[in-house]
């Protein structure tokens, strides 16, 4: 009975339905009445993101049973039961986002197809482009190429189970396009230079071919931070959800609002986050361009959101559906290309402290210092329910005294739980080198949905030291609106 009670698909109110599609329709037919709104393209973004939480809310226990029967599925390795879980769900999610992607297409370049063939059309509040924006339709389609790509690869390591070693540098791929349309473009590689440095390196470094070289990484970074971060139920699209939210509420502060506002920061470092009317643009103060880099990445955050929310509610303890690292890979390139094209790189890099964290831990085991098993889940105790931090054993090969140093140094920090040979002395055993099995050691065996929850308290609170850098800190060693 607990068998079937923790398979069954979650219920899917029907109240729920009967409200959201006609919000969703509204706001896709709303910018096409006059008179029009400031920001049409934002209303539409807001209906095409709550017809991916519809999507993906429906699709996902609809489309399980079909990835069983195609063998894309697997056991839930923290629970009793073997009944198979359909696998790879991300690859539902994906296509659904970027199928809505495309749709957005139109409400996106609308305004610009009509001022481009009515030249005396009246100006209104908000942004008019008076000439086709060429280099922006080349910025959107190459970031829907990136996903497409990232989508394909994503699966591929679904189906053929590569290795962390050899998956590390696949996004590489998917973000070609990103970097040749850049290219074409002219785009910037100048980096502004903090203040206390520049005494030494002046105002600007142009970095050239390393500025690429840099997104290549940050495009790497974002898809597998939050695939290393996995292995409990909706670890990944919690993450994914949490980062998400912080990008849209980012992006929030740069559009024209028709009032102003002051967010108070504490320790007196600053005057406060102020918030302008609505030509001051919000945080752009004026700046369209600006406005338009924050519009682009909502445009590409609220579908990412909806889908993610939907997936969330089948993922969630006891899961119904598995993402695979698809759902990882298309979430991840989807914040490296708002990152990218946005340019909000460093700040896009201050929501990922979590992951950060993780993957800096987790690099003695992904660069061969310390064994790596193939699942670094924590252990199951079947008898209480409750997660334990799970290990790795040095059986093959002793530890080198480099493994043998991390690893103290990682003990002395009490993020790693060690265990020694009686007869040479030397590390027979570490817990394993991820951010879950920390908490499970500093926090002691706990349900894994209250683990799944410690991680999004954690990230919220990322999320937060994000903010009061970027708002609070930031303008200690830059001047102006550095970003």
């Amino acid at each position: 009975m607990a068998q079937q009670q923790a398979l069954r698909p979650r219920p899917l109110p029907k109240a729920l339905l009967f409200a959201l599609v006609p919000t969703a329709a509204w706001f896709l037919i709303r910018p096409l009445i006059e008179p029009l709104p400031a920001l049409p393209a934002l209303y539409a973004a807001l209906g095409f993101s709550i017809l991916a939480f519809i999507g993906t809310l429906y699709l996902v226990p609809a489309l399980g049973p079909t990835f069983i029967r195609a063998n894309l599925k697997g056991r839930d390795l923290l629970k009793t039961y073997d009944t198979p879980i359909p696998e790879s769900q991300g690859l539902v999610c994906a296509s659904l986002y970027i199928l809505l992607l495309i749709l957005f297409i139109p409400y996106a370049f609308s305004e610009s197809i009509t001022n481009h063939y009515d030249a005396s059309q009246t100006s209104r509040e908000g942004i008019v482009v008076k000439e086709f924006p060429h280099h922006q339709l080349a910025v959107y389609l190459s970031s829907i190429l990136s996903l497409l790509m990232a989508t394909m690869l994503g699966f591929l390591d679904d189906v053929f189970d590569i290795r962390w070693r050899h998956k590390l540098p696949i996004p590489i791929i998917a973000c070609i396009p990103l970097l040749i349309v850049y290219y074409s473009e002219r785009g910037a590689t100048d980096v502004v230079v903090p203040i206390p440095l520049r005494w030494l390196l002046g105002t600007l470094i142009n970095l050239g071919p390393l500025y690429y070289v840099y997104m290549s990484l940050l495009s790497i970074f974002c898809t597998n931070s939050i695939n290393i971060l996995a292995g409990i139920n909706g670890s990944e699209v919690s993450q994914a959800v949490v980062i998400a939210l912080s990008v849209i509420l980012n992006d929030l502060l740069y559009l024209p609002w028709a009032y102003g506002f002051r967010i108070p920061l504490p320790l007196h470092v600053t005057d406060g986050v102020k918030v302008g009317g609505v030509w001051s643009a919000g945080m752009a103060y004026g700046s369209r361009i600006l406005v338009e880099r924050h519009l682009f990445s909502l445009y590409f955050m609220l579908p990412l959101l909806g889908v993610c929310l939907g997936f969330m509610y089948h993922n969630w303890y006891p899961a119904r559906a598995f993402p695979g690292d698809t759902l990882c890979y298309v979430t991840g390139m989807a914040f490296a290309v708002v990152g990218i094209q946005a340019h909000f790189s460093k700040t896009l890099l201050l929501l990922f402290l979590p992951q950060i964290f993780n993957f800096l831990l987790s690099c003695p085991q992904l660069f061969g210092l310390v064994p790596c098993p193939r699942h670094r889940v924590p252990r199951f105790d079947p008898e209480t329910q409750l997660l334990h931090p799970s290990r790795a054993e040095f059986k093959d090969k002793r530890p080198t005294a480099l493994a043998t140093l991390v690893l103290r140094v990682f003990s002395a920090l009490g993020l790693v739980q060690l265990s020694f040979d009686e007869r040479t002395g030397e590390v027979a055993q570490t817990t394993n080198l991820t951010i879950l099995n920390v908490f499970l050691l500093r926090f002691g065996p706990m349900r894994e949905d209250s683990l799944t929850k410690v991680l999004i308290a954690t990230q919220v609170c990322g999320s937060l030291v994000a903010f009061f850098v970027r708002y609070g800190l930031a303008g200690l060693v830059y001047d102006g609106n550095r970003r």
